[in-house]
């Protein structure tokens, strides 16, 4: 994933233009409705770098030369690679797209191209393309299949002028950048007409170089041109610029620049997502035990859909191409939770009071969710919800919630929170008649 990135420019040197001007043909304004629907994703990092249990920046972190790193590719067999567990993982978890690493910035390709021998069929001994293998598992489940592609390069000659991660690595000082952004289009090409419908490319790397002529005019209208209903999403962390469908924040949630390299800006103009390790590292690291629990991930889900976003959730697999427990665990108890609570995620949009310390809203329709994650009283007062109120009630178990109503908003009776209950769903009814000062039954 990235560094801390400057400002964004365009390839001419100008300050990125603003998505609002787009005009934006039908089957991406519905793939982008789809999109802001499916609240949840499983993001995958995996590659030859898992081999050596350390994250994704491996290479980078400990200086591997091309040489070395090459050799090391030629070793990686993930022969208990089964594209159908990882298929049912992800539907048991309630996710309704998988975004996975096609090339990440090591430059290895982890599908079969005919741009470069260093990839996975005719380097290494596993000899097959897991991607195909992912794609076709998918389709046949009807989840949606997008494909991370790093435009940052730690192997390929013409990656020259090198970025702001370089070292010296064994490559040449010299290279031709417009045969590098050929080989990315070629790339590209090959994932967008070899693998069925693709939900989109989510890019990565940009921050490394970027002042470059990245010609994206030219990458976006390929990718548009080859499936017009795939979506762009860029991990660049600026503003959304023409040709892009979705603004991603890495580790955040939308506008809070925890992590420090994000934009505090937040697009309204296109969909929204998260994404988010389930530990400290994207890439598989063997002594990264630090993992957030169920009910932190139950709080970032419902915190990532109060501000209209999706959570796009990491695995990093091991090198043989099995998830570990920690991650299954997890994502197995998220599935349940969304089994339970889904209708008051999926399909949603930001509610009318923005996330708050206790918890967050969400909507959909005249309906208003109202998740309590963290609050002790037995009264929550909220500001005024956009329309009165006609009920209240738990979503599990449907027993009505006393409110009261009055013109400086409305207050929910709450019930007692059990242990095994990270988030307790008010479902709030809107639209009735009823004069302020109501109080609820």
């Amino acid at each position: 994933m990235a560094l801390a990135a400057g400002t964004l420019l365009t390839a001419g040197g100008a300050p990125a233009a603003a998505q609002a001007g787009d005009s934006v043909p039908g089957e991406r304004l519905a793939a982008r409705r789809w999109f802001s629907d499916a609240k949840f994703g499983l993001f995958v990092h995996w590659g030859v770098y898992s081999q050596l249990g350390a994250g994704e920046w491996v290479m980078h972190n400990r200086k591997i030369g091309v040489a070395d790193y090459e050799w090391l590719a030629t070793t990686f067999n993930p022969t208990k690679f089964d594209a159908a567990a990882w298929v049912a993982l992800a539907q048991r978890a309630g996710v309704r797209y998988i975004t996975i690493t096609s090339r990440h910035h090591d430059g290895f390709s982890m599908f079969k191209t005919a741009q470069t021998p260093y990839n996975i069929v005719d380097w290494t001994p596993f000899r097959r393309d897991p991607l195909r293998e992912l794609a076709d598992a998918c389709h046949a489940a009807g989840i949606k299949l997008f494909f991370y592609y790093s435009q940052l390069d730690w192997h390929h000659p013409d990656y020259w002028p090198r970025g702001r991660t370089a070292w010296d690595n064994g490559r040449p000082d010299r290279g031709d950048w417009s045969h590098y952004v050929a080989f990315m289009n070629s790339q590209l090409a090959e994932l967008l007409t070899r693998y069925g419908d693709v939900g989109g490319i989510w890019f990565d790397g940009m921050w490394d170089k970027p002042d470059a002529p990245w010609q994206l005019d030219s990458t976006y209208g390929l990718i548009h041109r080859l499936q017009p209903a795939a979506l762009v999403v860029p991990n660049h962390h600026q503003r959304p610029r023409p040709g892009e469908d979705v603004q991603t924040f890495e580790q955040d949630l939308p506008g809070a620049n925890s992590a420090g390299f994000n934009t505090s800006y937040v697009s309204g103009d296109v969909p929204l997502e998260t994404s988010l390790t389930m530990n400290g590292s994207w890439g598989f690291n063997i002594t990264d035990k630090d993992f957030k629990s169920v009910r932190t991930l139950v709080g970032y889900l419902v915190r990532a859909a109060g501000n209209g976003a999706n959570l796009l959730l990491n695995v990093g697999p091991r090198p043989d191409g099995t998830i570990s427990p920690e991650f299954t665990a997890r994502l197995d108890s998220l599935g349940a939770w969304l089994n339970a609570n889904g209708t008051a995620i999926y399909g949603t949009r930001a509610g009318p009071v923005p996330p708050r310390s206790w918890g967050a809203t969400t909507r959909r329709g005249d309906t208003v969710f109202v998740h309590v994650l963290d609050w002790p009283d037995p009264l929550l007062p909220l500001p005024p919800l956009g329309a009165r109120v006609r009920s209240a009630y738990q979503l599990r178990g449907r027993g009505a919630v006393p409110d009261v109503e009055t013109a400086a908003g409305v207050t929910l009776a709450l019930p007692p929170a059990s242990a095994d209950e990270p988030d307790r769903v008010i479902v709030v009814v809107t639209g009735g008649n009823a004069a302020p000062n109501r109080r609820g039954r």
